[in-house]
């Protein structure tokens, strides 16, 4: 999750249509929009950001215009990169001290990297303007009482899956028959796994795929980690991954893999890789994100539209859902010669308006009200597939969202710790000897930055 790019084009065209095309003209208003807000006034000001870039993300910046008439100000894009090398470029710019530029990208899986670079939002945003998020992803943005950034957009792990395969009589039967159940989308980790591996029929068709390297992997392990009641750091840091719950979450993948129920490139696998797989036709569940909605389901990008279905992700053994939940977003940095203006500036990115465009075009809103408006107007237009969707993840955000450990070594982690969990899944480690070589590396890695002694 947590950065889709690459392959974006067809993708956001395929969502742009497939949503009538309402946000193809920015700033356009849905019926119910959110009073005005004064953003200010800042005439002759040049505010200078660094923004992630994209297709997925470009539609977003046709307000920024809007906001240089309404408040008098310029917009300087001093960057424009996708997410890896921007965060690169932001930690290059802390430890150099050159942070001349206001307002900046952000996400909630990489944020607690920059806390010497972004102010405490708290400080600077008025309640009014934080009162209009969903709690829960607002809360997600918070480290130790500091608000690091204003989402716009957000995500949370859910479930799709081809709705024909649940309702042919032969599948229902044999699936009975072999596991003493009704087939239905599952609802536990042991429905997921009995149903990848009943619908796998390689190399016409697999029972699902899962990103296999980089944040990725180390991210759905650790949601299936705290599904089996397990915990990836312990209160005082110290990773615990490598846990009798920790062998269980990772044998999964192992299992999984070892009886191609996956296809064999799937270890090297990213976003766009699983979603032009599942488009294909050639999956049955798809364990993904929510902006991949409208692409999966247009016929001209996608094999299995019109027989799509959506539903919460599965839970394990402790009754927690996998839930890993992540919100793109905008900061201000301590170092802004302007913070008004930037808070201006964040607060327009992130408003009713922007979420209503950015739900047109099937992401997941961050503003409460924009996510009801949007499921009002969906239904109002007898869309089910996509009422579901945002019923659906409207409930997930609310009740199983969680984001991944607020530490600014996650990534790090991340890479050091995948590469032992692909040597497991490929049967060259057994899960506890790679989870063990992980925690080692985790553990010295914590103790380079002087979190554990």
């Amino acid at each position: 999750m947590t950065f889709q790019i690459g392959r974006w084009t067809n993708r956001l065209r395929a969502g742009l249509a497939g949503l009538a095309g309402v946000a193809a003209v920015a700033g356009v208003l849905a019926p119910g929009a959110a009073p005005a807000q004064d953003y200010g006034t800042f005439p002759g000001y040049t505010l200078k950001v660094k923004l992630i870039g994209g297709n997925q993300y470009d539609p977003l910046y046709t307000r920024i215009p809007e906001w240089e008439k309404l408040t008098g100000a310029k917009v300087q894009v001093l960057s424009s990169k996708n997410g890896f090398d921007l965060d690169k470029e932001l930690k290059a710019d802390l430890a150099t001290g050159a942070v001349n530029w206001c307002a900046g990208w952000d996400h909630t899986s990489f944020m607690a990297q920059y806390g010497e670079l972004y102010t405490n939002l708290f400080d600077i945003v008025p309640k009014a303007t934080l009162g209009a998020f969903l709690p829960r992803t607002l809360d997600s943005a918070v480290i130790d009482g500091k608000l690091m950034l204003l989402p716009w957009h957000t995500d949370v792990s859910d479930m799709y899956y081809q709705k024909s395969l649940y309702a042919n009589a032969d599948n229902q039967a044999k699936y009975k028959a072999k596991y003493g159940k009704d087939l239905a989308p599952p609802d536990t980790i042991d429905d997921f796994r009995n149903q990848v591996e009943f619908f796998a029929n390689p190399p016409k068709m697999y029972g699902t795929v899962f990103a296999g390297k980089e944040e990725g992997l180390n991210g759905r392990f650790y949601e299936m980690l705290l599904s089996y009641g397990g915990e990836y750091l312990n209160k005082d840091d110290k990773p615990m991954f490598n846990s009798a719950a920790g062998v269980q979450a990772l044998q999964f993948f192992k299992d999984i893999y070892a009886a191609k129920a996956v296809p064999a490139g799937t270890i090297n696998y990213l976003w766009d890789d699983i979603g032009q797989n599942f488009a294909s036709g050639s999956i049955a569940l798809d364990f993904d994100w929510p902006g991949w909605a409208a692409y999966f389901n247009d016929p001209k990008s996608s094999k299995v539209a019109g027989d799509l279905g959506v539903s919460r992700a599965p839970a394990g053994p402790s009754g927690k859902r996998l839930g890993w939940s992540g919100s793109h977003g905008f900061s201000v940095t301590k170092a802004c010669d302007n913070k008004p203006a930037a808070v201006s500036f964040i607060s327009w990115m992130t408003n009713y308006d922007t979420n209503m465009l950015e739900a047109h075009r099937g992401l997941m809103p961050a503003n409460a009200k924009a996510f009801d408006d949007i499921i009002t107007e969906v239904k109002a237009k007898h869309d089910d597939y996509m009422t579901n969707v945002f019923e659906t993840w409207k409930v997930s955000l609310a009740e199983d969202a969680y984001p991944v450990p607020h530490i600014a070594q996650w990534i790090e982690i991340s890479n050091a710790s995948y590469p032992e969990f692909q040597a497991a899944i490929l049967g060259q480690k057994t899960p506890q000897e790679a989870l063990d070589a992980a925690a080692t590396k985790a553990t010295q890695i914590l103790e380079d930055a002087g979190l554990l002694k």
